[in-house]
Parts: structure tokens; sequence; C-alpha cells
């Protein structure tokens, strides 16, 4: 059976899609998006009425450079999508409804009027619109560098950006802001502000405050200011970070948002700083500072060191969240997640270690604002599986289960189960184990794996590296403990 989502995987996401205007009764299109970002359960509703003649249509209408995407086969082994009644996805951020939890974050998304109107069009929630200061902007050429996925350009699961903040003057993207807050009045307008000095940051919070924003967001972590005394150079210094917090919160009304650098050890320092000076929500991440070589990521023959996004850092930006979260002294704040956000699933993840909403900035610049379709519907199919109706239930739903390392079990094991149904034969799990592991599986001319139990610990690395999914674990079981014989 082929797999449904690494043939998804090979859509190039087409903007006016051939597939789907050759085909007459359906949009192949957007049930091959549903099944890419996470969403399969529901991907049948789009091709439901196409014909086999249809579909065939639409697969020789694909553009691939390789060979059509198997669209016939994909939608055949798409379950029937069950309709249920769909939860509201709004949520209270700071006092602020909001009518799902997801924004654009500050980024060359959102960079002027025409850009934040079509993506609130399109069912984004709100903006946190790019970052405005007072000193001149001028941008490099190129800046943005990307490390794809086994070599294909059309996906790339981390990306190195150079850019700085937005080269309007700064009137002009007030003007904008306050234009968008009149024109779209439920929709979210948060400003990302940063300062040098103390009578900076208050400027440009009351300009914004001035130019109805909902909250500004203070940006104490771009990894990329050629300034001294901007960006990550405040964000790492608490003291810095409370002064400049507690400076805009005398000079507003709006919530005051300050957004957290990762280039840090230990980021519950600043952010102790910026609760402490009042802030209403933390933003968490920013990019964090790297390298990527070669030609790509060269202006005019020089490297630099600049920030790193997409979907690698998550795991980085959870293990940020969960620090500020399950610090005991940092009570009754809120948390907007960033980092690495590209499906449905990802953001769940953030909401369910304590987010009131998340931002995107990434998967935008590669997919589009169309991604929100199944953000939303893949997020309030989830609560209606679960029958949740209020998103807020699920905001930290997961922060029991977080322990220390050493209050982990180390008095059970689980080991692996290998479906014979679905074992290819490939021995990968067998090289794993071999080089990477215990030397608990063995795999001879019939081209069987076998698990070794006396040998075998429970990394469970076999399962992690099956290219089938034919390894499962098995139920807990108490450690044989070693003979003291």
């Amino acid at each position: 059976m082929m797999l449904i989502h690494e043939e998804a995987a090979r859509c190039l996401l087409c903007a006016n899609a051939p597939c789907s205007k050759a085909c007459k009764t359906g949009d192949p299109a957007r049930a091959v998006r549903a099944v890419r970002f996470g969403n399969a359960s529901i991907a049948k509703q789009w091709i439901k009425a196409c014909s086999e003649e249809d579909l065939e249509a639409a697969e020789k209408a694909c553009i691939h450079y390789d060979r059509p995407v198997r669209i016939r086969e994909i939608a055949r082994q798409l379950p029937e999508a069950e309709e249920k009644a769909l939860p509201s996805l709004e949520i209270d951020f700071c006092g602020i409804r909001c009518e799902n939890p997801f924004f654009l974050a500050s980024g060359a998304e959102c960079t002027n009027y025409d850009m934040v109107s079509r993506a609130f069009e399109a069912g984004w929630a709100g903006v946190f619109y790019k970052t405005i200061c007072l000193q001149e902007i001028r941008e490099v050429s190129p800046r943005f560098d990307a490390v794809f996925e086994n070599g294909n350009h059309s996906d790339f699961f981390g990306f190195r950006n150079m850019e700085q903040l937005s080269e309007n003057p700064v009137e002009t993207d007030f003007a904008i802001l306050k234009r968008l807050k009149e024109n779209y009045p439920t929709k979210v307008v948060i400003a990302s502000i940063m300062g040098q000095t103390e009578d900076d940051w208050i400027q440009l919070a009351r300009m914004a405050e001035e130019a109805g924003c909902d909250a500004v967001e203070l940006n104490f972590s771009c990894p990329q200011m050629r300034m001294t005394g901007m960006g990550s150079d405040v964000g790492q210094d608490p003291e810095l970070v409370t002064f400049f917090t507690a400076y805009v919160k005398r000079s507003v009304k709006i919530p005051v948002i300050p957004k957290m650098t990762p280039n840090i050890a230990h980021i519950s320092d600043p952010a102790m700083g910026a609760f402490f000076a009042g802030a209403d929500a933390i933003s968490a991440i920013n990019t964090i500072k790297s390298v990527t070589l070669g030609k790509d990521s060269e202006v005019n023959g020089c490297q630099t060191g600049s920030g790193y996004s997409g979907r690698a850092v998550k795991p980085i930006a959870l293990r940020h969240i969960l620090a500020m979260v399950k610090n005991p002294i940092m009570k009754n704040i809120q948390y907007s997640g960033i980092g690495g956000i590209e499906t449905w699933q990802d953001a769940l993840e953030f909401i369910q270690l304590g987010c009131r909403n998340v931002q995107v900035c990434t998967a935008v610049m590669q997919y589009g604002y169309r991604i929100i379709d199944d953000l939303v519907s893949g997020l309030q199919h989830y609560m209606a599986s679960r029958n949740i109706s209020h998103l807020a239930d699920l905001s930290g739903e997961l922060l029991p289960k977080f322990f220390l390392p050493h209050d982990l079990d180390r008095d059970t094991i689980v080991y692996p189960v290998i479906d014979r149904e679905k074992c290819l034969g490939c021995g990968r799990c067998y090289t794993s184990c071999m080089d990477g592991g215990h030397q608990a599986i063995s795999f001879g001319e019939d081209r069987l794996p076998k698990v070794n139990g006396s040998k075998c610990v429970g990394c469970l690395l076999c399962r992690l590296v099956c290219p089938s999914g034919a390894i499962s674990p098995a139920r807990r079981v108490p450690r044989k403990r070693p003979s003291t014989n």
C-alpha cells in the first residue's frame, strides 16, 4: 500500500493548480494539500463527487517535474470524511477576543497593508506586524537561505534569514496599522516595536496605541541587528528587559508583550524580568543564531551568522515555552508560541504546553496564507473528536506529564514488536541497532528481522528508522534486574 502522506509530500502545491482545473467535479489539489498538512481524515470531502475519469484527468494534468502525483491512489486510500458539528476556536488573549489562535508572526509575510488584508480575508485571526523602529533599515541582498529535505528544493525544513526590521518610514507603518484596525475591527492588530533608548520605546509604544493597535510587542530578540543595544543584545540582559518593559507599561494602557530570544541558556531569566515589570504576555521564540554555508548563503562573497527558523526549530521553541510555563514564580501571565509551526498538530503542541495563541512566519513564506484553512479545520476536527467545546481547555493540558529526567520511570521497559505484514525486509532496524544501538536485532537470508530480548534495552531506535512503520512498542513490563549470583 502506498504511503499517502509520503506521496502528498511530493505535491508542488501549485498556484492555480492544473490538476484541479482539469477536474470537473472536485478539487484534487485541495485534497492533497489537506493530506500534506495533517488532515487526511477529512480530505475526501474535496473529491467525494469525482469519478475515476475526473481523477485520471487531474493526474495527467499534474506538472510535477519527475512523475505525476498519484492522485487516484491517494483518493482510494482516503477514509470517508465524517460530518460533525465543529466547535469555535475563539479564545481570549490578554483580554482580547481572538476568532482563532492563529496569528502572523512579525516578519516578511506582513510588511504592508495589502499583505495583511489578504491574510485577514483568508482567515488569520491577527497579526504581529513587522517590527517598527526609528532607525534607518537597509537590508542585504540576498537575505534568505534554506536547508532542504533530501535535496528537494520545494521543501525546506530549516530557513535562515538575515532580514532585520521594517524598511518603511515609521509614520507609514503606523498609518497602515490604523487602517487595518479600522477596516478589520474584529481582527487583532499588534504592533511589534524595537527601540534603542528609553525614549525610543516609549515613543513607539505610544504611536502604536494612538494608531488603535490592540497591543504592542517588544522585540527584545532579533538576532541580526547591526546596531548595538537592540534586538537580542537586550533580550539576553534581564535587567534591560525589566527596565524597557516597565517604561512601556507606564506609558500605554494597551497590553504589552515582550518577545524573548532563544539565544540564551536560561530563557526564564529575562522572562522573569518582563514578568516583574508587569508584562501582560510573552512571545517566544525568535529565530536562533546560526550559520549555513555555500553560495546561496553569501552576500556579495561574504558570509555571516543570522536567524534560523522553520520546522527544525520547533523542539527548541517548545523547550523554551516549557521552561517559562513551569517556572513557579511566573503566574497569571499568558504566552504566544512561535517556532516551526506548519500544521495544526504543531500548533496544538504549543497550546497544550500553555500558549493561548501561536504565530506563524516561515510556513507562510513557504506555502502562503492558504495554510490557515488546514490549521483551522484540523484543530476544529481534533477538538470535535475529543468533545472539547472551548480551545482554552486545551491550554496547558500536557504540563502535568512533564517531569525532571531523574524523576522518570526506570523500573520498567518497553520492547519493540515487528508487524510482519508491514515489514519490507529492508534491514534498516538491524543496521541501526548494530551500529547505533545494542546489537539486539538479527537479520538473516530470509530478510526477517528478529529481536533478541536478552540484549534489547527498549530504546526503540528501531521504531524511528523503520520506513514502513512496521515497528511499534509492546506492553510496558517490569525490567529484569541483573542477577546478584
